[in-house]
């Protein structure tokens, strides 16, 4: 019996978390009053008394968190963005090859949401060399309004809310978005993404896509295919054909993740759809700590 605490459990993600472990018995969940769960004292008794902790924080938050840390057998498992560059850190996709790297680690950073569909369709063909590191890229990326947090989720779901909230809004338009050094660091891309990111009028749901000319790779649309069927072919990620239209919210409640390229021989698009709190978020964490634990990866999870 593994006893875990999350660290900032009243959050989106780490409710989320904390909702789907309370219906498994194969762990015992270590929880903290809304009296002391900022308490410092009774976090950091909490966090060296677990086996695994999940850090659900702002980035400063998270890092005061491990600053706390004296057991040496405390597994952490971030979600936040403070730790997922840091080499001393293990990135948490499994399907990035990383199975073992993973259940061998004490230090495990949660991928971000927008940033899991962009490695998850770079990464293999920058592996392949059918993409070159140099390449110039350019990433749109449709997220359901929940991967706002609280903030965002209240003010979609206000019946009063502005017409703003009624159609698809672009953002992050100066380029600096927190995810963008994480997706140049973990797919070793010499050149950051423009990125487009667009949240909707839905709760939740993501569909990452990367437009490509047939110039900017080594290879054929099949290639890439073939590089995708061979590195996507578990219960959790897998490549699929799309015939027809693709739907952002296909995955919407899921944990898994499905990779896809459509288009001809001159022009395609890569294509990866999950949900933004499943795969993109609580989905990924718990998935790392099955991988921990040594069980099926799939456990608690919906495929």
């Amino acid at each position: 019996m593994k006893n875990i605490f999350i660290d900032g459990s009243a959050g989106t993600t780490g409710l989320r978390i904390f909702e789907r472990l309370s219906l498994r018995d194969d762990i015992k969940l270590i929880t903290l009053s809304d009296e002391l769960r900022k308490d410092e004292k009774a976090r950091k008794e909490a966090l060296n008394a677990s086996d695994i902790a999940f850090l659900c924080l702002p980035d400063i938050a998270a890092k005061e968190a491990v600053s706390m840390l004296e057991n040496p057998d405390t597994v952490i498992i971030d979600t936040s963005t403070a730790h997922r560059t840091n080499p001393d850190w293990t990135y948490g996709f499994a399907e990035l090859g990383l199975y073992e790297d993973i259940r061998n680690s004490k230090r495990i950073a949660n991928p971000g949401c927008h940033a899991s569909g962009f490695i998850a369709l770079i990464k293999p063909l920058i592996d392949a060399k059918i993409l070159d590191k140099n390449a110039l890229l350019s990433v749109v990326s449709l997220t359901g309004y929940s991967g706002g947090g609280k903030t965002m989720i209240a003010e979609y779901e206000d019946e009063n809310r502005s017409n703003i909230f009624d159609s698809p809004r672009l953002y992050a338009l100066n380029q600096t978005h927190k995810h963008i050094p994480e997706m140049t660091a973990l797919t070793g891309i010499k050149h950051a993404p423009v990125f487009m990111p667009i949240v909707d009028d839905f709760y939740s749901g993501m569909q990452v896509i990367i437009p490509l000319f047939a110039e900017n790779i080594n290879g054929k649309l099949a290639d890439i295919i073939d590089v995708y069927k061979s590195n996507y072919n578990s219960k959790v990620v897998y490549y699929t054909d799309i015939d027809g239209l693709s739907n952002t919210s296909l995955h919407q409640g899921l944990d898994s993740m499905s990779i896809s390229v459509c288009g001809n021989d001159e022009r395609f698009t890569l294509i990866a759809r999950y949900d933004n709190l499943g795969k993109g978020a609580s989905g990924a964490a718990i998935q790392n700590m099955n991988i921990v634990m040594g069980v099926d990866e799939t456990l608690g999870l919906e495929i």
